[in-house]
């Protein structure tokens, strides 16, 4: 697949995005309330589905492991630790997943950076975070994103049709235990466990790609009604 980034090279970026956010416990306090603040906005956008039994996993899924806000250090060890046996020994498709789910990871941490130095240490508000958002612009970065989100979804979507690829990464989970990669190992099963629940993998997606889309629109145009938009009431937060 020609858009699929270099596994190394977005792990080398990844862990160079680590260390410079662990430079200062201020600016990895500012990192982590907003990443919070975006979690919250992102439950209440898509609360409609996560009260649905057969969606709530997959939500959960996009929320926590590839949108939320916490910097999974040792998933991204695991992984740079296990790029060369897994280049090996994954299928192509999984391996094309993780390299997705990277990408995102670090494309979402070169925002939030920028939104950071936006931000300051101002208190977190609709109207600070869209002028922050405003401020660093980037839409085609902020389209990629979404753009990353949509694919992904739809490369697991793919992948989990195939009872062979889904019963090599359950046998693959004692040795992954045993080789230390436990945590990446979760983190698969729990995306293919996700979308192999759900009956209409499509409507997840559109929603994401539809919502997404909308809410990035409306904070680029200054629109004032952005809580109605994305469907989430969020209190003010300050960082620590």
């Amino acid at each position: 697949m020609s858009d699929i980034q270099d596994l190394d090279e977005l792990l080398r970026r990844r862990f160079e995005q680590q260390s410079d956010a662990a430079r200062t416990a201020e600016r990895l306090g500012r990192m982590r309330a907003l990443r919070a603040w975006q979690s919250a906005r992102l439950v209440g956008t898509y609360d409609d589905l996560l009260r649905e039994p057969v969606y709530a996993d997959a939500v959960r899924f996009f929320l926590s492991d590839l949108y939320g806000p916490e910097e999974h250090t040792r998933r991204d060890q695991d992984l740079r630790r296990a790029a060369v046996p897994l280049k090996r020994t994954l299928p192509q498709p999984v391996l094309d997943i993780l390299t997705r789910a990277l990408e995102l990871q670090v494309l979402t941490a070169q925002l939030d950076r920028a939104m950071v130095e936006q931000i300051g240490p101002a208190t977190l508000t609709w109207k600070s975070y869209a002028a922050a958002y405003r401020a660093v612009g980037q839409a085609e970065a902020r389209k990629r994103q979404t753009d990353l989100m949509v694919s992904l979804g739809e490369d697991l979507d793919r992948v989990v049709r195939h009872d062979w690829i889904v019963l090599a990464l359950r046998a693959a989970r004692l040795p992954a235990q045993l080789a230390g990669f436990g945590v990446l190992q979760d983190f698969l099963e729990r995306g293919f466990a996700a979308f192999r629940r759900m009956p209409d993998p499509r409507r997840l997606l559109d929603a994401v790609r539809e919502r997404e889309t909308r809410l990035s629109a409306a904070l680029l145009g200054g629109h004032d009604d952005l809580p109605d938009i994305a469907g989430a009431a969020i209190p003010a937060s300050r960082p620590p």
